[in-house]
């Protein structure tokens, strides 16, 4: 099955401090490298883009390390997509003037969901994300989270989605808390149900253990990109690696 767009392979950045991080479960953080160090390698390795998320700054109320961004970004020219603590329109704009593309925003989106029309109306829809963490709560049923994945907010992950959509929205960045760091393969039938109805791309994350499990999520649940952590920062395989891997199964991947 061959696929007219691209399926892009993303590598995401977990920045805590000056240093990027790995959580399991959002818990048991293990130092993995620095950012700069780390993006300039996937970026050479032929990553399609890098998220970018500041894991502490919703938890702490803190706000986002701009200066820190800056020099990470500074050599790498592909996409760039930011989040973490982002709470107001100049957030947004601080991000975009130190070389973000895109903004991924969860917390505050929660407490205000109006933020997100705003910022769509304001920056375009292309540039505004809707990340979910999400929980499994039941047969079929993940429930969104908030603050790095430990806060509950009741609301259903998949009609959250949904509302984002509404809302204005251009992607919709979904990790599976229950899967991050675990290698044991992406939550199928969550990036289903997303992927079944959405009219934008939708970036799946957590879990990524192997090439089949990149596959699967990709030819399977139809996600339009694939978000890939420890796989990536503990060298089970590089970038371009996996695109290779996945060019040879008819998908369409830039080389």
């Amino acid at each position: 099955m061959a696929m007219a767009k691209n399926v892009r392979i993303i590598p995401l950045l977990h920045v805590k401090g000056p240093n990027v991080v790995k959580p399991v479960h959002t818990e048991a953080l293990r130092i993995v490298g620095n950012p700069e160090e780390l993006a300039g390698r996937y970026y050479e390795d032929g990553a399609d883009e890098i998220i970018y998320l500041d894991i502490v700054a919703s938890l702490y109320q803190r706000n986002f390390d701009f200066e820190l961004l800056k020099s990470v970004s500074r050599d790498i020219f592909i996409p760039f997509t930011v989040g973490g603590g982002i709470r107001t329109i100049q957030d947004i704009r601080n991000a975009l003037r130190v070389g973000a593309d895109k903004v991924a925003i969860n917390t505050h989106a929660v407490k205000n969901p109006d933020f997100l029309k705003e910022a769509s109306k304001i920056f375009g829809s292309q540039c505004i994300v809707l990340f979910i963490e999400a929980k499994k709560v039941g047969a079929g049923k993940w429930e969104a989270y908030t603050d790095g994945g430990r806060e509950k907010t009741g609301i259903d992950a998949v009609e959250w989605a949904k509302r984002g959509v509404d809302l204005g929205v251009g992607e919709i960045l979904i990790t599976s808390i229950d899967r991050d760091g675990t290698g044991a393969g992406y939550e199928s039938e969550l990036v289903s149900a997303v992927t079944s109805w959405a009219p934008i791309p939708v970036i799946a994350h957590g879990g990524a253990g192997n090439f089949q499990t990149v596959e699967g999520v990709i030819l399977k649940d139809k996600a339009d990109a694939v978000a890939l952590s420890s796989s990536l920062h503990y060298k089970n395989f590089s970038t371009e690696e996996l695109k290779r891997h996945l060019y040879s199964k008819k998908i369409n991947v830039r080389l």
